[in-house]
């Protein structure tokens, strides 16, 4: 996930395009550049790191009067955040900025590598511009030539492209992540992901539609899809920049959670292809040498973790155990250097889980991080990085990075299973159908989230929540009741449900509430024997499940689906959901929970 903005006028362009990628740096921070073409030169700066080290580069920089200018604030998806790969990526005579990933880049570029063309960077973007600059001189034209390398591109795009060709142009281009335009009253034009950088300066804007392209010159815009002209349709921009970040949701964690349907198939893109999963940070890794994996993690991401091991040991037929970051690093554990050690963090600063990693490195143990940020401290020590790509959470209580981890995790589980033929063809291409359908699953149902709304002013009171759930849905319990009692401040707990009565079923009662998940496609009748146990001693029960279950004081019915995971995914929605709820009509500051940081870099 990457941030682009661009525009074409009279003003200080560089003002514009700084100020604008501050407000997206949220979906990148590992590199960032901007391009200015004015009177017929372009000028292109880019810095690693935060964006103040490219604010600093062009501090001493003026593009006053006309022009055009286009930015971008990177997270690496193809190579590693350097300059040479940070945007924008250049041609002879054109520059591109790019968000997604094109499938076909490779294809792409050793075509153009037998025409001679050099390249400059490791990434898949760069393949765009010398494609274009190609068709520009086949057909002479750069609209016909920009309209050519957008059909030969698969995969997910918004691309800004500025070329010497057509110095008051941008060509710009959309299918399946966001992309706006916006015009002033003055004439010009802005583009941008999302609304926040254009407030205040554009007054309405165009939000772009999958496989819409076109060009934009000063007070001037057209728009093609499929080679037919499309109508523009302006609507007002909203003045509130704190609700534009917001998207209109009342707090950044609901917007995070609605988020993810676009933030997963982020995750996925360009790691499953040809019914095969692809993970190029692991060309180096020999799984042959490698009979156990180890995981490390705390918080969700030890929640992420106990849900991997599940899935390492069903598909990929290999041991794999789970260890708290904080405990690991004093229990004087064994290291076996034929034990693949993953560890999990979001931010990449955990600091249990960096010393956790530090100690198996020393002990000769192979590394591979799970983590959201390119060049953290976790992701610069481990021997390999799987990024989760899920983009600044601003809710301290964490949604979308769990689910993202759950995914990579999931997908690294397939990729190992390859690796060690444990998976028929057929099971594999099960497993990938599932995947593929998760950005569909955890897309939320507005009708759904109503009731949640609804039956949540049943849950403010009581002595305390049980999450239950059986094989992976354990984990997913541990995590439905570690994200209420974050933000609600209920005391809520996580159990395996069949060790309920070896033990806390005596706290069982009307005023204890149990959170049931009940999947059609794992131990279902188990789990049903389990909940009956609880309403035999007159717990209230929320069951969650495709099966209607009569004994249910409350009941969120699930989609009827073909795969556990599916099962488990929108699950998980639906406990976010919830838990979010109760927190708002708690009055709590769903964002912001008393007590709680969202990178713990402290033991």
């Amino acid at each position: 996930m990457c941030g682009i903005v661009g525009y074409i006028g009279t003003k200080e362009k560089c003002n514009f395009l700084i100020n604008g990628l501050k407000e997206l740096e949220y979906r990148g921070y590992d590199s960032a550049g901007i391009a200015v073409l004015k009177e017929g030169d372009i000028t292109s700066f880019k810095a690693t790191g935060k964006l103040s080290n490219l604010q600093h580069k062009v501090e001493n920089f003026s593009s006053s009067g006309f022009g055009v200018g286009i930015g971008h604030t990177r997270w690496a998806t193809h190579g590693k955040p350097t300059e040479a790969n940070a945007h924008p990526h250049w041609g002879e005579f054109s520059y591109i900025i790019h968000n997604g990933i094109i499938e076909n880049y490779k294809e792409i570029k050793d075509e153009l590598l037998k025409d001679g063309i050099k390249f400059l960077s490791q990434t898949d973007t760069e393949v765009a511009v010398h494609l274009f600059e190609k068709n520009v001189h086949e057909l002479g034209d750069c609209f016909k030539a920009f309209e050519k390398t957008i059909a030969s591109l698969h995969g997910a795009y918004a691309i800004l492209l500025i070329t010497k060709k057509e110095p008051d142009v941008i060509f710009f281009a959309k299918n399946a992540v966001p992309l706006l335009l916006g015009k002033s009253n003055e004439g010009e034009v802005y583009f941008s992901s999302s609304d926040a950088p254009l407030i205040g300066l554009a007054k309405e804007v165009v939000y772009l539609e999958d496989g819409e392209y076109g060009w934009a010159q000063n007070k001037e815009i057209f728009l093609f899809k499929e080679s037919l002209p499309q109508h523009l349709d302006f609507k007002p921009l909203s003045n509130d920049k704190l609700s534009a970040q917001k998207d209109g949701y009342r707090y950044f964690m609901e917007k995070e959670i609605y988020e993810q349907s676009l933030i997963v198939g982020e995750t996925l893109m360009g790691r499953i292809k040809e019914n095969s999963i692809v993970l190029d940070e692991l060309s180096n890794f020999d799984f042959s040498a490698i009979d156990a994996i180890k995981i490390c993690a705390c918080g969700t991401s030890y929640h992420a973790a106990l849900s991997a091991c599940y899935m390492f040991e069903r598909l990929s037929k290999i041991r794999c155990n789970v260890e708290i970051a904080s405990e690991f690093r004093y229990k004087e554990p064994l290291l076996d250097p034929k034990t693949l050690f993953i560890v999990i963090s979001q931010s990449g600063e955990t600091a249990d889980t960096l010393e956790a990693l530090k100690m198996a490195k020393k002990g000769g143990m192979p590394t591979l991080a799970i983590c959201n940020v390119d060049n953290s401290s976790i992701v610069r020590t481990a021997d390999a990085t799987i990024l989760t790509r899920a983009g600044i959470e601003k809710g301290v209580a964490s949604t979308k990075a769990f689910a993202t981890q759950v995914i990579a995790l999931w997908l690294l589980s397939l990729y190992v299973a390859e690796a060690k033929q444990t998976l028929s063809q057929e099971a594999l291409e099960h497993e990938i159908r599932s995947l593929l359908r998760i950005p569909l699953v955890v897309k939320v149902n507005e009708s759904v989230h109503e009731k949640i709304r609804r039956l949540s002013k049943r849950y403010l009171h009581g002595h305390g929540f049980f999450f239950i759930g059986r094989d992976i849905f354990y984990p997913l319990a541990l995590e439905g009741a570690l994200k209420l009692k974050e933000i609600s401040y209920l005391h809520a707990e996580g159990y395996p449900a069949g060790e309920m009565k070896h033990g806390p079923i005596a706290l069982a009662d009307s005023e204890l509430f149990t959170i049931a998940l009940m999947p059609k496609n794992l131990l279902y009748d188990k789990m049903k024997s389990n909940v009956e146990e609880l309403s035999a001693r007159d717990s209230t029960l929320l069951v969650i499940s495709p099966e209607p279950f009569e004994l249910a004081d409350d009941f969120i019915r699930t989609k009827t689906h073909s795969h556990m995971m599916d099962e488990f995914f929108e699950m998980m929605l639906i406990t976010q959901l919830l838990a979010l709820e109760i927190s708002i009509r708690l009055g709590n500051d769903v964002d912001m929970p008393r007590n709680l940081a969202k990178s713990v870099t402290v033991e």
